[in-house]
């Protein structure tokens, strides 16, 4: 049965915490796949079911989740942070998946997925990363990306109410306060493994160069970058799912 038309199990990371949906499939090769989404994006796009689609042809573990406010899971999303949002992905790695995984990250997802990384190696579990796939990945996008682009009258109302809405979008000052703690690009960045990323140069959201200075942060692991001429921030054209297709396919499957 396809997965996109199951329904989901849950997550809790901790009591009173919303509880987290998730899809799990079962494989009996590895490494595990383990797909981090998007800014307001969720586990039931084209690039996450393409991956689980992958999965299922390789007989590998797969496990998606939506973060607190995104998708199917509960929490109102402008109580989310990108520290929230990484203790959640952390927890949900730990108790769920079992062995060496690949992590794919898109956008925030890649973000979110150095951050995973950084706190494994605190716990000493380095070894659960095979490596991470990263798909136009936006690490400190709050800071770097988005603050510089907002009006004034727009960080005014941020500093006075704490939240700004319009009918597309919703900021929280705690929001930008807190992707400041959790930037990766003031130094050098380690994940202990290696890192294969996908960067279309036709970006309106994350600038191809946002790609090369995640790159040169990454001195010290096996890190590529294949950017993508006419590639745009989704990369989800057949032809960017072959991309795709061909970075999962660099790690060595086990049997």
């Amino acid at each position: 049965m396809p997965q996109n038309h199951m329904a989901p199990q849950f997550f809790t990371t901790s009591p009173g915490e919303p509880r987290l949906a998730y899809l799990s499939r079962a494989g009996l090769r590895g490494p595990g796949l383990f797909w981090l989404g998007g800014y307001r994006s969720d586990m039931r796009g084209s690039k996450a079911t393409f991956v689980d689609a992958f999965a299922a042809e390789q007989d590998r573990p797969c496990l998606r989740f939506d973060y607190s406010g995104h998708g199917e899971s509960e929490g109102a999303f402008e109580n989310g942070t990108i520290g929230l949002w990484a203790e959640q992905a952390t927890k949900i790695f730990r108790a769920l998946t079992e062995g060496p995984q690949v992590v794919i990250g898109s956008s925030m997802g890649g973000w979110i997925a150095l951050l995973l990384a950084r706190a494994l190696a605190k716990l000493g579990e380095t070894d659960r990363l095979a490596s991470l796939v990263l798909i136009a990945p936006a690490p400190d996008f709050s800071e770097e990306l988005v603050w510089p682009s907002l009006p004034e009258t727009v960080r005014a109302t941020l500093a006075r109410d704490g939240v700004w809405r319009d009918d597309q979008n919703v900021f929280t000052q705690k929001f930008f306060e807190d992707g400041r703690r959790q930037s990766v690009l003031g130094g050098e960045l380690r994940t202990w493994c290696p890192v294969r990323i996908l960067q279309g140069m036709r970006d309106d959201a994350v600038p191809w160069r946002h790609a090369l200075k995640l790159l040169e942060h990454l001195a010290a692991d096996p890190a590529t970058l294949t950017l993508i001429r006419d590639g745009d921030h989704r990369l989800s054209r057949p032809q960017d799912l072959d991309l795709l297709r061909g970075a999962l396919t660099q790690t060595p499957v086990a049997r």
